[in-house]
């Protein structure tokens, strides 16, 4: 056995290992943790099929943002476990025929690229992971869609933004254009006071005390 092969079995056992455990684990943080394990073992599987960029994207992306994200929200809510797995055993059979599914489709996709001949495989597919290979096709045969697949982004990410600032009778509002246009002498007034001072008044008052007390 060849020590990519023995890499690639290696990198498989702890995928499939971690992706159990996220749907079996009962900690959430635990779960998010070996989903982090998992993406770094696909990384691995990718930079074995020569497919870099792929692979520093799904740790760049999906490790270093996604997955930080969801640990944040995960430590910082109260989520009561048992309560979202009171319906797990009720959506299970439908689940697994949904994985069944998509299972079937991938191994049919990978045994028909097993099966193609050198003469069905265009010549860029070889190592369509490739930085520049890829760059190649995205910003010359697929530039348009690559244009249309941003500009879509874009309107996703305008639209989050204005469902999460929209005015709401349970949370606090405020206006956007207005936070921006703000300047530090709306927010802070300095009061120039004169300096003021009881201590003569109460050193005449522990004077006449204490004359009191002699006489008595």
């Amino acid at each position: 056995m060849e020590f990519k092969t023995a890499l690639f079995y290696a990198f498989a056992l702890i995928l499939v290992f971690a992706a159990t455990r996220v749907i079996t684990d009962r900690n959430p943080v635990h779960a998010a943790l070996f989903l982090v394990l998992a993406f770094f073992s696909a990384a691995g599987i990718w930079l074995l099929l020569k497919a870099e960029f792929l692979a520093i994207v799904l740790v760049l992306v999906y490790v270093g943002a996604v997955m930080v994200l969801f640990l944040f929200v995960v430590m910082m809510l109260d989520i009561n476990v048992g309560k979202l797995r009171d319906g797990f055993w009720g959506y299970f059979p439908l689940a697994a025929t949904i994985g069944v599914v998509i299972a079937l489709e991938m191994s049919a996709v990978l045994l028909t690229g097993f099966w193609a001949t050198d003469a069905q495989v265009p010549a860029v597919s070889a190592n369509i992971g490739g930085t520049k290979a890829l760059g190649m096709l995205i910003y010359t045969k697929y530039v348009y869609a690559f244009e249309i697949a941003g500009s879509i982004l874009l309107v996703a990410i305008i639209a989050a933004v204005a469902l999460t600032l929209r005015a709401r009778k349970d949370s606090k509002y405020f206006d956007p254009g207005e936070a921006v246009k703000v300047k530090a002498s709306d927010r802070l007034r300095i009061v120039k006071m004169a300096s003021e001072s009881n201590r003569p008044q109460a050193d005449a008052a522990d004077a006449a005390t204490s004359t009191q007390e002699g006489k008595v």
